[in-house]
């Protein structure tokens, strides 16, 4: 079941299903489980997003007077579908900057 969606940068709608949602509350405790807008909101309006090695994107935003920053893994299904792999907050920088820069609020 899904429990949101956003667009992609990509223009992609992008699904969070309560499956996923699990998983990241689950596995990723630094993520607050009553707030998967935040997830959803980090894909629609990123700081960046980057490229994952498996054709996956990484949305990515730096939090709010915090020193890290949110990722939010997803897959692009198709030119229409999508869905969120998972999510996690870092705030290791320099490791995302290693990855491929496809799209960043500041071009």
């Amino acid at each position: 079941m899904n429990i949101g969606s956003t667009r992609s940068k990509n223009g992609v709608t992008i699904r969070l299903t309560d499956e996923r949602w699990l998983h990241i509350t689950s596995s990723h405790k630094e993520i607050d489980p009553m707030d998967f807008s935040t997830i959803l909101a980090v894909i629609k309006k990123p700081d960046m997003v980057l490229s994952g090695d498996a054709g996956e994107f990484l949305a990515v935003r730096k939090r709010v007077r915090k020193k890290d920053w949110i990722v939010v893994v997803y897959k692009e299904t198709d030119a229409t579908d999508g869905f969120v792999l998972t999510a996690y907050v870092t705030t290791d920088f320099r490791w995302l900057l290693k990855r491929k820069m496809l799209w960043n609020k500041l071009s």
